[in-house]
């Protein structure tokens, strides 16, 4: 095996690694899909389960969450989902702890599972309105007509 045999195997072998393809990592993505019946369970397991890559459907009805766990992308799971013309959006719950304000009007739902919340973006904060500085400010000590008003 001289030195064109060489070159040749180092050739083949740094080719075949440029053709590789990443492979998608193992991954869960939850979706809140509102089922009614076991049959909606069947139908929308049996869907997700023909994804391409995925390992595992799990399904709890008390919640109305899915999960999907295996080597897929969350557009193509959603996608699917959608197609039996179930109400199906991601999953839009988070732990009560991770949430700075957990009771603003963004976040807080009734339909929530407990401990759990809707996520909300960072942006949404708490604001007082003109009409509750006016309460305070009647009612303080500062203001001279406040015993009028008492």
């Amino acid at each position: 095996m001289g030195v064109a045999g060489t070159l040749e195997y180092f050739s083949d072998l740094l080719s075949n690694v440029k053709r590789r393809k990443k492979k998608k990592q193992m991954q869960t993505v939850a979706l809140k899909v509102r089922m009614d019946c076991e049959g909606c369970e069947r139908k929308v397991k049996s869907v997700l389960s023909g994804v391409k890559g995925v390992k595992s459907v799990v399904v709890d009805m008390k919640q109305q969450k899915v999960s999907v766990t295996g080597n897929v992308e969350p557009k193509k799971v959603l996608k699917a989902a959608q197609s039996t013309k179930k109400k199906v959006e991601m999953w839009p719950y988070v732990p009560y702890t991770l949430v700075a304000h957990p009771y603003v009007s963004q976040a807080y739902d009734k339909k929530a599972p407990p401990n759990h919340v809707r996520a909300v973006p960072v942006t949404a904060t708490i604001s007082e309105t003109t009409m509750d500085d006016n309460y305070t400010n009647m009612f303080s000590d500062e203001n001279p007509n406040a015993c009028s008003i008492m």
